[in-house]
């Protein structure tokens, strides 16, 4: 792992640019445990301060400093992702790799599960279910939702890697020397979907932040926690721009694009190392 990450960060700019990116990411996540503000108290410091030495990022109409207030933002909105990713790689991990190996009536019914998520309209039904959660849909259960809606592409990817692996001669070594099923995908497929699974994750992370700033923009999340989203939406009710107090929405913005293409670049990354053909021409080999 330590080999991989050097040979990343030794012949991929865009590597060495989201290690950066995501560093700070993550330092600003950890500071969140020396944080001398509790996120859900007001009016705590001076009200609209611009940025200076002693409020890095100023302070909000609500008294709240902006540098401290989202060290815990990050840190939530990252969770978030976690959590997504978490559960949705369970979903695509069974449905992917047990619909590529049994074939015939599993794949079937399997592949029509997952394509019927697929289509989905995901967005309508995520407002929907926080009108009918509304006090109650809290990070985990968020987490847990998007979840639920972010497999299936990645299943049907899943999917086709096992197609390709059952048909490999270790696979029917396996076969005829009595190995079950259940072991032959998880000692002999499963490293092999592994990449794949890890590669997606970043891209699945990407899209649960992004939902929950456009719930949470909306409303539609349980804004008295700190997240990105919820940031712009306290700047958007409070007017920042009208009352200028521009740094209040350019500090959650900026945040998310440092966030954003950290995971993207990471992503790129990884999922072209991935690859042995553009690794080797990466490298010079």
């Amino acid at each position: 792992m330590l080999t991989v990450f050097r040979d990343l960060f030794k012949y991929d700019g865009r590597f060495r640019v989201a290690f950066i990116f995501l560093l700070l990411v993550v330092i600003m996540s950890i500071l969140t445990i020396v944080s001398p503000y509790d996120p859900k108290k007001t009016f705590m410091v001076p009200a609209d301060v611009a940025p200076s030495l002693k409020y890095p990022f100023g302070t909000n109409s609500r008294g709240q400093d902006l540098f401290w207030w989202m060290t815990f933002a990050v840190r939530n909105s990252l969770i978030l992702g976690i959590i997504t990713a978490i559960v949705s790689r369970i979903i695509a991990i069974f449905v992917g790799m047990v619909s590529g190996y049994r074939g015939g009536w599993p794949d079937r019914f399997l592949m029509s599960f997952n394509d019927s998520f697929v289509v989905l309209p995901v967005l309508p039904i995520l407002i929907l279910l926080s009108f009918l959660l509304r006090g109650r849909m809290n990070l985990w259960a968020l987490g847990v939702v998007l979840g639920l809606f972010g497999w299936a592409w990645d299943g049907r990817l899943i999917r086709s890697q096992v197609l390709s692996l059952k048909e490999r001669a270790f696979t029917r070594t396996a076969v005829y020397s009595g190995t079950r099923p259940l072991l032959i995908t998880m000692r002999e497929h499963l490293p092999f979907v592994l990449p794949v699974v890890f590669a997606t994750t970043i891209n699945n992370m990407l899209w649960a932040i992004g939902m929950e700033v456009t719930l949470s923009v909306l409303g539609l999340s349980d804004v008295t926690l700190p997240t990105i989203g919820t940031a712009i939406y306290w700047a958007n009710q409070h007017q920042a721009l009208v009352a200028g107090v521009w740094w209040w929405l350019a500090t959650p913005i900026v945040v998310a694009m440092v966030l954003f293409l950290g995971l993207y670049l990471f992503f790129s990354s990884v999922n072209e190392f991935i690859d042995p053909r553009t690794r080797l021409r990466r490298i010079g080999a």
